[in-house]
């Protein structure tokens, strides 16, 4: 379609035109075929032992030279189809130096090879040899990044699929069989002492015991561990996990006349250098059917002390343990004191004492005004009451000081507080405020004496209490850091995250650098450095479907753990391929050269191409006026791709498209006929993209094949990608490139949500189009963010929000207020999945306008108002549950339902769909929000 226009074909040419496209293009891609046919061929008889397709590899990047290693900068593992799995263990392994050493140097003697004729040695020592590859190209390699295919074929046939995703733990067992199994051929014998000295049983495995305790008889069993699991649910760190996971609650025995107890408890016996802890994230739902993931939220440190589960130290764990369980008993008992305290009286509404105790002050202290009804003094003292409250907290007043109490009383009488949440109608509505008919100075002086001596008694028990509280909860923490029980330290070196549901997902692994002292964080082929802010927030879960569930410690008084391999002789650290054996040393070489050799043949076909015999290279700056020059032309002139004089007519093409897209960028569009939908580069230039994203957004859409329909087109596109070719890596930042684009992606994408929420809300489906209409207003407020014109009009999707909104909690109050169970239940689920969601979203945006604000506040203060209406006890629970929620944006995590997946169709159906659900909501009129 872009080409058409310009290569202007004739209708009575186009049959003959087809013919020419056919034959050209045919011939085309048999020249490439060709050529990477012998790329391939010369790969595989120089390097047969890498078992990779190189071409497959180049096809991932735009350019060759994005395929090479930037210093020492760590490599980067492929993803073979869904195999993020392996590049997270892997790499967590890989950057064990004591574990990589182990790898790199096996060897097995011929006398031992000539042994091994099962199966499974040979397999394992197939996946040995594949490792070692592996890792050899990941320390001298070149590459960004390495083919793990050969090594990942091996396991895969183990697991009997090559499709479905693999669970890390799962993995890393078959893994840590495979490497013990394989070192084991190289014991000299199969007996116990060998196994131990197995230098992945030494390495991974270690030792717990198990005393069970039984009718007074201590049971012991030791058992050899090598991942240790840990149980999520019920926890809120680590240390908790471990407790609930070495100590067993006592059972009284069922089956004897008179009660037996018996317990267990786990005690390390031997912890491994390398300790790797499994959460159990996932757990099978038998109503459902299938297994879903714990998001929970559980904490872990950087280091931890292990020294209160050692078997050596049960005495002093054990009463350690007990001096933490008294201590809880006392916590809890204080906590119930001042729960008292804040939630005083004996009906199911409760009040602070020391409130009530103002409260009943100031009413006492009130000058009578008109003799009021009983029920409306009783409705008065509770605005009254409230607004006190409230007042009290803002303005704390001296208790020891009756003028000041009642200067208090009356400064709340003359300036009342509205609070919409506790308030069904402004105070300018409100009658005088209650008082006593008659009561004499005695009695006013002796109900303010003892009101005042008794709130401040109470105020100090609940300071002293606060106090006592704070106390022990210091001295919880610290009970197990004592410097007897800190003398274990392991540190925190790998942390696996899965990011997804249980049945599907992606894992990437964050990596201490020991060296550098810094985080890193390893996503397939993208590796990027970190903090501990970021690791914290995509690994400890309960705030997204993202969390850790392997964690791998090292004991951090062994240093060789992490010690890189150094010269023998010198005694510096080896780095690269000084640091890898003879034979793997050559292997990398050998592989290096042939990269290198790629690159140079992609370069020179590309660059005989792009530049015939005799050609210019030199290029020359633009120096046309720019859009915001003076000149009368608005076109911004095209970037100059090439000075070749004989592909004026390529160029052409291309300025023209440029000339184009830049003239629709400056039209004047109603919101109905956005330009920037027609194309990126409209998006672009309206936000003023650099030059070099827009040349190579221009020269990649001349690069589609499927463009490639007569002779003319075939050299456009062999012109377009000889020049993308020839944008080196350090002209172009792609990372910069890529966000541009993704913007766009987003952009158009928050454009789809808003047309289909519009759409949803003309069919008066009001539940759908909130989610839809919030997911755009979410979106678009990140796009927004970094310019103008990024994104679409705010308020136009923040009007119907609003209305949707609106419109879902009178359907939802509807319901709820007609008592019918089915009815009921409804209503509760429109509050929790749609409208509750939106008002916390709302009440964390700091651009939030007035009017929604205020719906936001009509919103709160309608079921505010429910709370004084009679109804039954089952509906009073049910609004006691969701209604704290309605009313505090901050009390809890809600995550929005995402919106069913949408079809992003063709810049002309967008528009002419938005116009058209435009037009019929508004009766023919279209309507813009400025």
């Amino acid at each position: 379609m872009l080409l058409s226009g310009c290569l202007g074909i004739c209708k009575d040419e186009l049959q003959t035109a087809i013919e020419l496209s056919l034959q050209e293009s045919h011939n085309a891609q048999e020249e490439e075929r060709e050529f990477h046919r012998a790329l391939e061929a010369s790969a595989e008889e120089n390097a047969a032992r890498m078992k990779r397709k190189r071409c497959e590899a180049q096809s991932e990047m735009c350019s060759p030279a994005d395929w090479t290693r930037q210093d020492d900068w760590p490599v980067g593992i492929r993803n073979v189809g869904n195999t993020c799995w392996f590049s997270a263990v892997i790499q967590s392994l890989f950057h064990l130096p004591v574990f990589r050493r182990l790898v790199l140097n096996y060897q097995l003697s011929e006398r031992i090879l000539e042994k091994c004729k099962s199966h499974s040695d040979k397999r394992n020592i197939a996946f040995m040899q594949e490792l070692r590859c592996l890792f050899a190209l990941m320390v001298g390699s070149t590459r960004r990044f390495v083919d793990p295919s050969a090594a990942v074929e091996l396991l895969r046939e183990a697991f009997r699929t090559s499709e479905a995703q693999q669970d890390v733990s799962e993995f890393s067992h078959k893994l840590l069989d495979w490497l013990e199994d394989a070192f084991q051929l190289a014991a000299s014998g199969n007996d116990i002492e060998d196994k131990q000295q197995n230098p992945m049983v030494q390495l991974f495995y270690g030792t717990f015991v198990t005393e069970r305790r039984h009718e007074g008889n201590t049971l012991c069993n030791i058992e050899q561990f090598g991942q240790y699991p840990l149980q999520v649910n019920g926890f809120n760190n680590l240390d908790e996990c471990l407790e609930g996971a070495m100590v067993e609650k006592e059972i009284e025995s069922l089956h004897s006349d008179h009660i037996v107890t018996s317990g267990r408890e786990r005690w390390f016996k031997k912890l491994p250098p390398v300790l790797t802890f499994e959460l159990s994230r996932f757990e099978f739902n038998t109503q459902l059917g299938r297994p879903e993931k714990i998001h929970k939220k559980l904490e872990f440190p950087q280091i931890i002390y292990m020294d209160r589960y050692l078997h050596k130290n049960i005495e002093q764990t054990h009463e350690r343990r007990g001096e933490v369980k008294k201590m809880k008993e006392q916590l809890a008992v204080l906590q119930q004191k001042l729960e008292c305290y804040k939630n005083y009286g004996s009906g199911p509404t409760k009040y602070p004492l020391a409130d009530m105790l103002q409260f009943v002050l100031e009413f006492a202290t009130t000058k009578p005004t008109s003799v009021s009804p009983v029920v409306q003094t009783v409705s008065h003292i509770l605005h009254l009451s409230l607004d006190a409250f409230h007042a009290t907290l803002s303005e704390p007043e001296d208790t020891d000081s009756s003028e000041g109490l009642v200067s208090s009383v009356s400064s709340c009488q003359r300036t009342p507080i509205y609070k919409p949440f506790t308030q069904c109608r402004h105070p300018v509505d409100c009658p005088p405020h209650p008082a006593p008919h008659s009561i004499t100075e005695e009695e006013l002086h002796f109900v303010k004496t003892c009101l005042q001596r008794w709130r401040t008694e109470v105020e100090n028990d609940i300071n002293e209490l606060k106090a006592s509280i704070d106390r022990l909860t210091q001295m919880l923490e610290g009970m197990y850091s004592h410097n007897s029980l800190c003398q274990v330290p392991y540190r925190l070196h790998a942390v696996l995250v899965h990011e997804g549901q249980a049945s599907a997902g992606h894992y990437w692994a964050y990596i201490y650098d020991h060296a550098n002292k810094r985080w890193m964080k390893y996503n397939d082929i993208s590796i990027t450095e970190s903090s501990w802010e970021e690791l914290e927030r995509d690994s400890f879960g309960g705030m997204t479907n993202a969390s850790a569930y392997c964690l791998m410690y090292i004991d951090d008084r062994l240093p060789h753990l992490i010690t890189e391999d150094t010269d023998n002789e010198t005694g510096q650290v080896l780095h690269g391929l000084d640091s890898l054996p003879p034979i793997l040393r050559r292997y990398v070489q050998e592989d290096n050269r042939w990269f290198q050799q790629e690159l140079s043949e992609w370069e020179e076909q590309f660059c005989q191409t792009a530049t015939p015999q005799g050609e210019s290279t030199a290029s020359a700056e633009p120096t046309n006026p720019g859009p915001d020059s003076e000149q009368p032309t608005p076109v911004e002139p095209a970037p100059q791709l090439g000075p070749s004089t004989e592909e004026l007519d390529d160029r052409a093409a291309f300025h023209e498209e440029y000339s184009r897209l830049y003239e629709l960028s400056q039209e004047e569009t109603t919101p109905q006929e956005d330009a920037r939908l027609q194309h990126a580069l409209v998006y672009f230039f309206q936000n003023k993209a650099p030059k070099r994203i827009i040349e190579r957004t221009l020269l990649e859409q001349f690069t589609d094949r499927n463009l490639s329909f007569d002779e003319r087109a075939i050299s456009i596109m062999r012109e377009a990608r000889a020049k993308l070719r020839l944008i080196k890596p350090e002209d172009m930042d792609m990372d910069e490139y890529l966000q541009w684009h993704d913007d766009y992606r987003l952009f158009r994408t928050v454009f789809v949500y808003l047309l289909t929420g519009l759409e949803h809300y003309q069919n008066g489906k009001m539940r759908e189009a909130l989610i839809y209409l919030t997911h755009a207003y979410e979106s678009n407020a990140t796009l927004l963010g970094n310019g103008e014109k990024r994104g679409v009009d705010q308020s136009l999707i923040a009007v119907y929000r609003r209305k949707c909104l609106t419109a879902l909690n009178e359907s939802a109050s509807r319901l709820f207020s007609s008592g019918e169970e089915s009815k009921v239940e409804e209503g509760v689920t429109i509050m929790n999945e749609a409208v509750i969601p939106c008002l916390h979203l709302m009440s964390h945006d700091l651009s939030l306008s007035q009017e929604d604000r205020e719906a936001m506040e009509s919103i709160r203060s309608h079921w505010c108002c429910c709370l004084g209406q009679d109804m039954d006890d089952s509906l009073q629970v049910k609004l006691g549950e969701f209604l704290p929620r309605v009313l505090d944006g901050s009390a809890e995590a809600v995550v929005l339902k995402d919106p069913p997946k949408v079809h992003d169709n063709q810049a002309h159906d967008l528009c002419s769909r938005l116009a058209a659900v435009m037009e019929s909501i508004h009766n023919t009129t279209i309507v813009i929000v400025k």
